[in-house]
């Protein structure tokens, strides 16, 4: 289950500087010449971690459980690529504690138990703490998180957690109250090309061997979608493909080649971006699904920000439907929860789901015009008294001023009245004739529609 490590003879030293104390671990020994790009770039520091800029801060509680030996178990929460098994890999370098690894996928309660107990006759017999990494703790059972606890609670280890899934529902209430939570941010296209082209310069890992042109740059960039990881394995594949061709250079043509796919047209900060998004709107606003799920490829393909993409269904879903599908919201925002809590790229069945929905929906823009034009009223200074009787009259002192009283009698009670809806004024006199909400007879606003009009000729009695 963990495996002993020896201290390195400093190979992989940086000049100037002291090796980093080295703990026993598999990720502690990685970096042989024929181990993956992307091991072998794996940060040795915290200083060296890209992205995260919330976690380095001084004084965090990574700084403090890395650099000052602060005991504390951490559940590590962000998606793929984006450093929760590289902060796994500093702690088994930077500290003297003893490092241990288990596996969510192959481990069971059995090996859980025996990792605490062996950490616990470690302190006991040697004064020696052990750092416990599971990686993808939301896989294990409860009985498994269960095992975890007692290790925890008495601190016979500093469990450090990794997990893509939201902890509140993959990980138990007890393990959760017990460890600090920390959220982990994808990359930026800026953090992401950073990686790149430290991994392009440096010794350990492509050493100045090659040259990226910058249209292929980008394309690793955009592939990558905030994931160091797989920008290191695409860029490791580029590079494999130069050499194939007898080339140290690599341009556009060789990074498709060598991760099979087309470069998408598409920047998140230019033109591309809004033409796009806007063509996917007005797709899906025009009820045509084939288009809007065209233009819903080429943004998941190009790397957009999915969080984007579902925020802009959901404000859809109010603006160009409405009423005419009240499920449509509904389902637009189950979309974007399930992209927080599943993230990519299994989301996209849950975005192209909405996407379609929505595309197929009856529309209405009756909710949009509605609230455009109450804002306008109220922009334009016709706000007017509140009607007294509509008044808050539950204080001192209320009646004397005529709150819950007026011209038409005190407040009437809607569920006193026949139907549930009582004749009187609820808008203020300035307003009283607008009429802001016009339902269409599209889906099933039709319905809302002869049930809005029967209602406001009963409050308003006519």
């Amino acid at each position: 289950m963990r495996r002993r490590l020896d201290e390195p003879d400093g190979l992989f030293d940086t000049p100037g500087k002291s090796a980093p104390r080295m703990g026993a671990g598999s990720l502690a020994g990685n970096t042989h010449s024929s181990a993956p790009l992307a091991v072998r770039m794996r940060p040795r520091t915290l200083d060296e971690l890209v992205g995260q800029a919330q976690l380095r801060a001084p004084g965090s509680p990574l700084r403090q459980l890395i650099e000052g030996d602060q005991s504390m178990s951490l559940l590590l929460w962000g998606p793929p690529g984006t450093g929760k098994t590289t902060i796994a890999a500093i702690l088994s370098q930077q500290t003297d504690r003893r490092f241990v690894e288990v596996s969510a996928v192959s481990a069971g309660v059995k090996e859980v138990r025996a990792a605490i107990d062996g950490a616990r006759a470690e302190l006991v017999n040697a004064g020696r703490e052990t750092v416990l990494f599971v990686d993808e703790v939301h896989r294990f059972s409860k009985a498994q998180q269960d095992a975890l606890l007692p290790g925890v609670e008495n601190r016979w280890v500093t469990l450090v957690a990794a997990t893509t899934e939201n902890p509140f529902f993959s990980v138990i209430s007890p393990l959760l109250s017990r460890s600090l939570l920390l959220r982990l941010e994808s990359l930026t296209d800026d953090d992401v090309r950073r990686v790149l082209d430290d991994a392009l310069a440096d010794e350990r890992g492509l050493g100045g061997r090659f040259t990226v042109e910058p249209e292929a740059l980008d394309h690793l960039v955009r592939l990558a979608g905030g994931d160091a990881r797989r920008s290191l394995t695409y860029l490791e594949a580029a590079t494999g493909a130069a050499v194939a061709r007898q080339s140290d250079v690599v341009d556009l043509s060789v990074a498709e080649t060598a991760v099979d796919q087309a470069a998408v047209r598409y920047d998140r900060q230019g033109d591309q971006h809004y033409d796009v998004t806007s063509a996917f709107i007005k797709s899906i606003r025009g009820s045509d699904a084939d288009a809007a799920v065209h233009y819903l490829a080429r943004m998941m393909e190009a790397g957009e920000d999915p969080r984007f993409i579902a925020r802009r269904l959901v404000i859809l879903a109010s603006e160009d439907i409405g009423l005419a599908d009240p499920t449509a919201l509904t389902t637009a925002v189950a979309a974007a929860q399930a992209v927080q809590l599943i993230g990519m790229p299994e989301a996209s069945f849950n975005l192209a789901h909405a996407t379609i929905a929505l595309a197929v929906a009856p529309k209405s823009n009756a909710v949009t015009l509605a609230i455009g034009a109450a804002s306008a009223d109220v922009r334009a200074g016709k706000i007017g008294p509140v009607p007294s009787h509509l008044r808050d009259a539950h204080y001192a002192g209320a009646k004397q001023l005529g709150h819950g009283s007026g011209p038409q009698g005190g407040y009437k009670y809607s569920h006193d009245e026949p139907y549930g809806v009582a004749e009187q004024q609820y808008a203020p006199d300035v307003v009283l004739d607008r009429d802001y909400y016009r339902p269409t007879s599209l889906g099933a606003e039709a319905q809302v529609k002869e049930r809005w009009e029967r209602i406001r000729r009963l409050i308003r009695g006519s």
